[in-house]
């Protein structure tokens, strides 16, 4: 499917980290949803892009992306660039976007629901990684990671 990073690469489906997926929602099935959580991972997991690969980024994160005067002035971090499937590009909708901000974001893009299921798996996946490896639950970055997880089940 084009150029990949053998470490890692953001342009497969979701499902390669099904396994390390499934056991983050375990692990914290005492302080999130964790069956709409699971529910939410195997519908989307039982998605695919079905067009041809396209140009990702790959970490589009609030570091890798430039704002000047309130626009889009750059983005930076090209080393996870690959072709493949753009879910994983949309990530950034629940991590740095507003809920109106997102809804904008998504009628802008104009993909179909199945790409934005992978979306919402892909920011699942990164979150529950990311609260597994948080000590104090109730720190402010574990409740930050505990919002993006509701927000992303409920949207």
């Amino acid at each position: 499917m084009g150029l990949r990073n053998k470490a890692w690469w953001r342009g497969d489906h979701v499902s390669v980290y099904d396994s390390g997926a499934r056991e983050q929602i375990a692990k914290l099935a005492d302080i999130i949803d964790g069956n709409s959580a699971l529910e939410l991972w195997e519908r989307a997991c039982s998605t695919k892009w079905n067009k041809a690969p396209v140009w990702i980024h790959g970490d589009y994160a609030v570091g890798n992306i430039l704002i000047k005067d309130n626009k889009l002035s750059g983005v930076i971090d090209f080393g996870g660039t690959a072709m493949g499937d753009p879910a994983c590009d949309l990530v950034i909708a629940w991590t740095y976007l507003s809920s109106r901000a997102r809804d904008i974001f998504a009628a802008e893009m104009r993909l179909d629901n199945d790409t934005w299921l992978r979306a919402r798996a892909w920011v699942l996946w990164k979150a529950t990684f990311e609260l597994c490896n948080i000590a104090d639950k109730n720190s402010p970055e574990a409740l930050f990671q505990k919002k993006i997880i509701d927000e992303v089940i409920n949207y």
